[in-house]
């Protein structure tokens, strides 16, 4: 959606008449947005500037992930709740057939977030878009023997991605969310997000191009 390049309005009109659709066949979606470019941007100028503290470097990449969640909302305006979902533990009352989240509070990603709202509305699938296509059993960048991860166990995903956070950690799945999601026994799919034609594929049960931890 955000790159180095700007904002991607063409796949922002296509993920739009994807979802619209989707809402027509009786689907209601969470959709939370991530920080992506935006953050990378706003922590990588104050590392040129100062020391960041783990602290700030969380928060530059939560407000970054809300004002890209509002531009989600805006896109979706006539469907989605007005409001985009800063804490993610309050239950919302609305009938939406969307509705938007952003970051929360230091600590975690935004996957976690996703985990949270799982448990309040009994969500029991997340669907992980973003510019991986699969999860990998270790860092494809530092090793060229990775392999790719078609089904994954709870248990043996945590073994990979490990147990501590830290700001801008690149995980297919982060490891505090992954606890959660362990716990709760949700079923996260992780895809390219630029490919809408495999997330319709998933949406819809179909052969998809990624990795699904169970």
């Amino acid at each position: 959606m955000v790159t180095q390049d700007g904002i991607n309005f063409e796949f922002l009109k296509k993920f739009r008449a994807l979802i619209l659709g989707e809402i027509k066949k009786g689907t209601r979606f969470f959709l939370i947005v991530g920080g992506g470019a935006t953050a990378r941007n706003y922590i990588q100028a104050a590392d040129k500037v100062i020391k960041v503290s783990d602290n700030d470097r969380d928060w530059l990449g939560i407000h970054s992930t809300r004002l890209n969640a509002h531009l989600l909302r805006t896109v979706f305006r006539d469907v989605a709740h007005p409001e985009i979902i800063k804490n993610p533990t309050i239950k919302l009352n609305t009938n939406k057939k969307i509705i938007v989240a952003g970051g929360w509070k230091p600590g975690w990603s935004t996957d976690y977030v996703a985990a949270l709202i799982a448990q309040e509305y009994e969500v029991d699938t997340v669907i992980n878009l973003s510019n991986i296509c699969c999860a990998y059993d270790k860092d494809p960048k530092k090793h060229m023997d990775a392999k790719k991860i078609m089904t994954i166990n709870w248990p043996d995903f945590r073994k990979i991605v490990g147990n501590k956070w830290k700001p801008g950690l690149n995980m297919p799945f982060d490891p505090i969310a992954s606890q959660k999601a362990e716990k709760l026994g949700l079923k996260v799919f992780i895809a390219n997000g630029e490919d809408l034609k495999n997330f319709k594929n998933i949406l819809e049960g179909k052969k998809f191009k990624g990795t699904l931890i169970v």
